[in-house]
């Protein structure tokens, strides 16, 4: 799962940038009621757009570029495939606007929340793990968009994939019916202490984009029940999961039984990738999984290409991870550019030719 907890206090507050040109997508922000977390969640759409709307670019702060993309544009006229997403731990789907803006212009309407408790700013330990809220969240977005007149008529409710990205690759996981074993994950974190796990026993959280102090957490001690209980969503017919957080940590037995096409991508090459995330096993023991690896990339390649003076920024905020790093001499831009083809052709190959 990717680490980056310091981002929100100095990067994250702009969600939309007007920019000197126009965009080929279009976006809205909208809230979803969430009855079992009590509270609404923060949800951007992104949609094939015909003309109008205001140009913006979406994710766009003192740190990451934004994506452009034409605010309240309305909508082409059509039934488009639905992909709802899930951003890492401590990140925001914003800054998933890159990819998102991309799928839009293929032909998807896409959909991501915040997630509370492992957003930007809004970030514990104690929430980290509780994947059950975050499968919560997708399927209420589901239920939104597929039943409110200003989106369904625009949606083809039979065809409906899920993209996750680190812990929202686990939580794309567990809705497309993966279950997760507690005390797997916590063997897991007592062997690899050093990276993902070592935000459950640092003390820190982040509430109001200030960093608190808290208790460490005993993932022992987490509700197994719910740790371990079927998320399954069967609306979901196809995923693509990249570095999907957990790893480790799946019922095999629980992964045999999935039908739906299982699209694989980890960011690095063979040796390079951590053990929370790698994922050709999992490809393996699905039925319908297939499996890619972007040679040149880190985990933190999936993050929005940084500015200039970005990396300096961060670092003068106590930013300790190579968040705007590039490996191998291998520019973000291009690792951004297999990756939207990669995904967009598993998603063309399992959604849009369903037609």
């Amino acid at each position: 799962m990717n680490r980056f907890q310091t981002l929100p206090a100095i990067a994250l507050a702009a969600a939309f940038v007007v920019p000197c040109h126009a965009a080929e997508v279009g976006v809205r922000e909208i809230s979803v009621t969430a009855p079992k977390r009590g509270q609404d969640l923060a949800v951007t759409v992104w949609y094939p757009a015909a003309a109008g709307g205001e140009p913006v670019l979406v994710g766009d702060n003192r740190v990451f570029k934004g994506a452009p993309a034409m605010l309240d544009a309305p909508p082409l006229q059509g039934r488009f495939p639905l992909v709802v997403m899930s951003h890492g731990s401590g990140g925001r789907i914003q800054g998933m606007s890159w990819l998102a803006a991309e799928l839009a212009k293929a032909g998807f309407v896409v959909a991501g929340p915040n997630h509370p408790g492992s957003t930007s700013g809004n970030s514990t330990p104690a929430d980290t793990p509780k994947l059950w809220e975050r499968t919560q969240d997708l399927s209420v977005v589901i239920d939104r968009l597929t039943s409110d007149p200003q989106w369904r008529d625009l949606i083809a409710a039979d065809r409906i994939g899920v993209l996750g990205f680190s812990l929202g690759g686990a939580a794309a996981m567990e809705i497309a019916g993966a279950r997760a074993n507690l005390d797997a994950y916590a063997r897991y974190c007592d062997t690899y202490a050093k990276w993902d796990c070592a935000w459950y026993a640092g003390g820190k959280a982040y509430a109001g984009d200030k960093a608190i102090d808290v208790e460490e957490v005993n993932l022992r001690k987490i509700d197994r029940a719910r740790f371990e209980q079927s998320n399954r969503d069967s609306r979901i017919k196809s995923t693509v999961l990249i570095d999907p957080g957990l790893a480790q940590a799946y019922d095999e037995q629980s992964l045999r039984k999935i039908a739906i096409p299982m699209s694989f991508i980890n960011l690095g090459s063979s040796g390079t990738i951590p053990a929370a995330v790698i994922a050709d096993r999992l490809a393996a023991v699905t039925p319908n999984g297939s499996y890619a690896a972007i040679a040149g990339a880190d985990h933190f390649s999936f993050l929005p290409e940084c500015k200039e003076g970005g990396a300096e920024l961060l670092k003068s905020a106590g930013e300790v991870d190579p968040i705007c790093e590039e490996t191998d001499g291998r520019s973000r831009g291009d690792v951004h550019a297999e990756l939207v083809s990669l995904v967009r052709r598993a998603l063309q190959t399992t959604l849009s030719d369903r037609l």
